[in-house]
């Protein structure tokens, strides 16, 4: 399975912190795909914009992060193609790859059009009650 969390570069992050070292916070900024983009977040990018606006983040709440804040958008500078999923970066042009997510329902792009994500939620599961 690809779609989900870097193992690379997130998830032995927090696992390591149970063993005693120190996890940092990162920025986290977003791309667009058209299609899975793969275990490394490199496959399918959106050719209509490149750009990775940053994502915000509330308080996590049982075992969840919500999206927050000035939802991030992209206007379309050329083609037309459909986007299907997400990357998360932790850098706005290169970094490390976070993670990835399906949108909810894939949604056709067109030149000049703007697409903005509306709500994303990462979750740990499973969770102890």
């Amino acid at each position: 399975m690809t779609l989900g969390v870097s193992t690379v570069n997130l998830a032995n992050a927090w696992l390591n912190v149970l063993r005693g070292t120190t996890f940092t916070g990162v920025s986290v900024f977003v791309k667009l795909h058209t299609a899975d983009p793969g275990s490394a977040g490199a496959t399918a990018a959106a050719a209509g914009s490149t750009t990775r606006p940053a994502i915000t983040w509330s308080a996590a709440a049982s075992g969840a992060l919500a999206m927050t804040g000035t939802a991030p958008s992209w206007t379309n500078g050329g083609t037309s193609e459909t986007l299907t999923h997400i990357s998360f970066w932790d850098n706005a042009t290169a970094g490390n790859f976070l993670g990835s997510a399906a949108l909810s329902s894939s949604q056709a792009w067109a030149s000049g059009n703007t697409y903005t994500l509306s709500a994303q939620t990462w979750s740990i599961t499973p969770l102890a009650a």
